[in-house]
């Protein structure tokens, strides 16, 4: 045997994949928190919203230390985050308390940006940047200020501060993947260096030593 000991590949149920499918069940539970309005059921929404992004944290950190990375922890991830972020703002929008533009720009952008990683995935992997984790931070901080009971809440602009400086830096780190994804896309693939690399390997050596003498 190899010194290096073979890693043997993660099971489809782990810990990391069971708190994304947790986190999924969690959004349609935390959207009827929050449309039953009153205190407690706002208090209640939070809750459950706050808990909902601890698993977001909470499960990739599990699936990178413990090696428990799986193709359906890849596109399930994503999708969870994206939905708990999503049906948060549709129900704000749909309740009146946030503008809907500002809903409609931020899921394009998360939307977007999603698809477009996955289309370039045979490329290679777009890396979340510092951006990416602010953005996340600021959309999670702004949507637990706007789910805040309006008694017990902040003042308004405090809450439309936050939400704000979350849209543009949505928005600016969209713009940042874009230019990666596309620069990614015209890179030349994996699969192109390692068939030319054989090529190389595979020429005769008086090839070989032509090519060095030219």
């Amino acid at each position: 045997m190899s010194a290096e000991q073979v890693q043997p590949r993660p099971g489809l149920l782990n810990v990391a994949n069971v708190l994304t499918v947790v986190r999924i069940l969690l959004v349609p539970v935390f959207v009827v928190f929050l449309t039953f309005g009153g205190t407690g059921w706002r208090l209640a929404a939070l809750a459950v919203f706050g808990i909902a992004s601890l698993t977001d944290l909470v499960d990739g950190k599990l699936a990178r230390s413990r090696n428990l990375v799986t193709d359906f922890g890849k596109i399930a991830d994503p999708i969870a985050d994206k939905a708990l972020t999503g049906a948060a703002l549709i129900t704000l929008s749909a309740l009146g308390e946030l503008p809907w533009w500002v809903t409609g720009l931020i899921l394009l952008r998360e939307v977007g940006i999603t698809v477009m990683r996955f289309v370039v995935i045979r490329r290679g992997v777009i890396a979340a940047s510092q951006g990416g984790k602010l953005k996340t931070m600021l959309q999670i901080a702004a949507i637990c200020l706007y789910v805040l009971p309006l008694g017990i809440g902040l003042p308004p602009i405090i809450k439309m501060v936050v939400m704000g400086a979350a849209f543009l830096v949505t928005v600016v780190t969209g713009a940042d993947y874009v230019v990666r994804a596309v620069r990614l896309w015209h890179a030349p693939s994996p699969s192109a260096i390692s068939e030319h690399r054989t090529g190389e390997d595979h020429r005769t050596d008086g090839e070989q030593q032509a090519a060095r003498e030219r």
